[in-house]
């Protein structure tokens, strides 16, 4: 599955499922265009046996979907669920959002494939979500992302070795009166950065190099 809305091709696994939102020679790594094609690399839990959801998760679930019209409307909020247990979206755990709403698995994957607040790989303990869109790059946004980029040796997407961070190139933030700005696993906003402010704030995170 492919889509013309994204960053650069770079491979699929054995289900031929062919899609990510990290690509290689992104614009944040290249600042040059993309090629037009989005790809999405759908990974399988280590264990799958873990990917179970209990009763009580099912029932937050069924409540979710008791307050739409439609069922598969809870798909986003039983997501997030299953992000929030599991750290990451799998292929096991997308299905089992999809047979537990119950929708089509293929639109559930298709929801958890287009928004980047959705892991789709394991992430690292902090992930760094920095903009780079216009606002945030006219402050300086890029000079904060590459510093990222070469002292901790990670591109867009990647996790360092230790599993301690990782780097994410967003497109907004929705937080252009207080550029550039900064989004901490998914949840903490650090706005009015600069490269001192972002210096230690890795420090406070033991990630000081």
């Amino acid at each position: 599955m492919s889509n013309t809305n994204g960053h650069h091709a770079n491979g699929h696994n054995g289900h031929g499922i062919k899609q990510s939102r990290f690509g290689d020679g992104s614009h944040g790594d290249s600042l040059q265009g993309s090629t037009g094609v989005q790809e999405f690399h759908a990974l399988h839990a280590e264990d799958a046996s873990t990917i179970v959801f209990t009763e009580e998760d099912k029932q937050k679930i069924a409540e979710f979907v008791a307050r739409y019209p439609a069922k598969e409307s809870a798909v986003m909020r039983a997501l997030w669920l299953a992000q929030e247990k599991f750290g990451w979206l799998s292929i096991e755990a997308m299905n089992l959002v999809a047979d537990t709403i119950p929708m089509p698995r293929a639109d559930v994957q298709g929801v958890a494939s287009f928004y980047t607040m959705y892991w789709k790989k394991p992430m690292g303990k902090t992930h760094l979500a920095i903009c780079t869109n216009i606002s945030c790059m006219l402050c300086g946004a890029y000079e904060l992302y590459n510093y990222i980029k070469k002292t901790y040796n990670i591109g867009n997407g990647d996790v360092t070795p230790d599993g301690l961070l990782s780097l994410e190139e967003a497109e907004c933030l929705g937080s252009c009166g207080t550029a550039p700005a900064m989004q901490v696993n998914n949840y903490e906003y650090v706005e009015n950065l600069t490269l001192e402010k972002l210096k230690a704030f890795l420090k406070a995170r033991g990630l000081e190099k």
